[in-house]
């Protein structure tokens, strides 16, 4: 926790000491700044093709529904590493939310800008979101509104709105204290009905907020340990600044990536602490392994961000200057997250009611595969059809001064 605080801690110096651009470099700096942060589009669109696959198998694989943690027992492993693959979608969701915002307030020319507007209008809209189109794309209806990482996202944006004028090192020491503190507050439970229920429901406990006719509410990210990490990728900020030469960066992104790792390989490998399952030997390497990594997504738990946002910091770091055939696509993905993800839900939605029109239920009530490739074969057939639109949205959005735009 030290090492890393010293690392955001020298990002802020060397943003803080960097003079501001003469005119005449102003425009060679912009052109700088898209090379800097493509790296950070190649990363948003990896995770982001990573939860199509997820959300694949929510569909056609619902039958064999996987808990949180994950019953080791009765999980294959094919749906468990798969499962596993798609639990570092969130943290860099929420970790690049933040950084970009400290982007947004500090732009490539020109001087700083308050991001306190942008951050609240913006996380108002995904809550709307969420509670409309995105709640709708997912079974058709509106018998239940669940509030997932749409809606997690957009109220972690509005509190880092509100918070973004204190001090950068402040709002790192509350994200370090929230990420590494928060399994402290497992223990604190309300009953339905009790005071404080609803607050810690969307704070930290995973639960219905109203039950019974004619509509349900259930919190599945519960937005305490996001705020934590929001607050981390805005500390984070100017490890993408100017200031900070491509080397240097990827030499911090890989300390912080490594640091991360061992400290979890202590805290797990010891069950000293950061996640409510203790790991067990089991029957095979496999199975012990399975063990090993079976992490608390809903709330997440400090193994869980250790794990996600080391690799996250790693894979950063891989693709820094990295430009070949696969990152154009995984860019084009990643420039236009919130396009392809509604559109990826609303086609999954038809795809599934006209499989469900022509082979009928299934799994009961469902419709499902018998076999998990299934859900390996029509993701890449998937996000191959998905690529031509939101490559094609990514291209408006470029262009269009149309100010809605930027929101996706």
């Amino acid at each position: 926790m030290s090492k890393a605080t010293s690392v955001l801690g020298n990002l802020a110096t060397d943003a803080a000491t960097f003079a501001s651009p003469t005119p005449l470099a102003q425009e060679r700096e912009v052109a700088t700044a898209r090379v800097r942060l493509t790296s950070i589009d190649v990363m948003r669109g990896l995770v982001m093709l990573f939860m199509l696959v997820d959300h694949v198998r929510e569909k056609i694989y619902l039958h064999l529904q996987v808990t949180d943690p994950m019953t080791i027992a009765t999980t294959t492993p094919d749906l468990f590493f798969t499962r596993l693959s798609a639990h570092i979608c969130a943290p860099v969701f929420v970790f690049l939310t933040g950084l970009s915002a400290w982007l947004y307030a500090h732009p490539p020319s020109g001087p700083p800008r308050s991001p306190r507007s942008f951050l609240i209008q913006r996380g108002l809209l995904l809550v709307f979101l969420e509670l409309t189109l995105i709640n709708f794309s997912w079974s058709g209806t509106y018998t239940t509104l669940w509030l997932q990482v749409i809606w997690a996202i957009g109220i972690c944006m509005i509190v880092l709105g509100l918070m973004s004028s204190l001090p950068r090192w402040l709002l790192a020491t509350l994200g370090f204290l929230i990420v590494f503190g928060h399994n402290l507050l497992s223990p604190i439970t309300f009953q339905p009905g009790e005071f404080g229920h609803s607050l810690w429901t969307i704070l930290h406990d995973r639960a219905f907020l109203v039950t019974g006719e004619p509509l349900q509410i259930k919190v599945t990210y519960p937005v305490l340990p996001w705020i934590g990490v929001i607050l981390l990728g805005y500390a984070a900020g100017p490890l993408y600044s100017r200031a900070i030469e491509s080397s240097r960066r990827v030499r911090y992104l890989i300390a912080l990536g490594i640091g991360s790792l061992l400290l979890l390989l202590v805290l797990r490998g010891f069950n000293i602490y950061g996640e409510t399952l203790p790991w067990m030997h089991g029957e095979t390497f496999t199975q012990t392994l399975m063990s090993w990594l079976n992490f608390t997504k809903y709330p997440p738990s400090l193994d869980f961000l250790l794990l996600t946002l080391g690799l996250a910091f790693l894979l950063l770091a891989w693709f820094e200057g990295m430009e070949n055939g696969a990152t154009r696509v995984l860019v084009t993905f990643g420039s236009a997250p919130m396009f392809f993800y509604i559109l990826h839900l609303y086609v999954l939605l038809i795809l599934y009611r006209i499989a469900l029109m022509i082979f009928g239920p299934t799994h009961g009530e469902l419709f499902g595969v018998d076999d998990f490739y299934w859900v390996w074969v029509v993701s890449p057939l998937l996000a191959f059809a998905l690529y031509f639109p939101t490559r094609a949205f990514a291209r408006f959005k470029r262009t269009s001064k149309q100010p809605w735009v930027r929101y996706f």
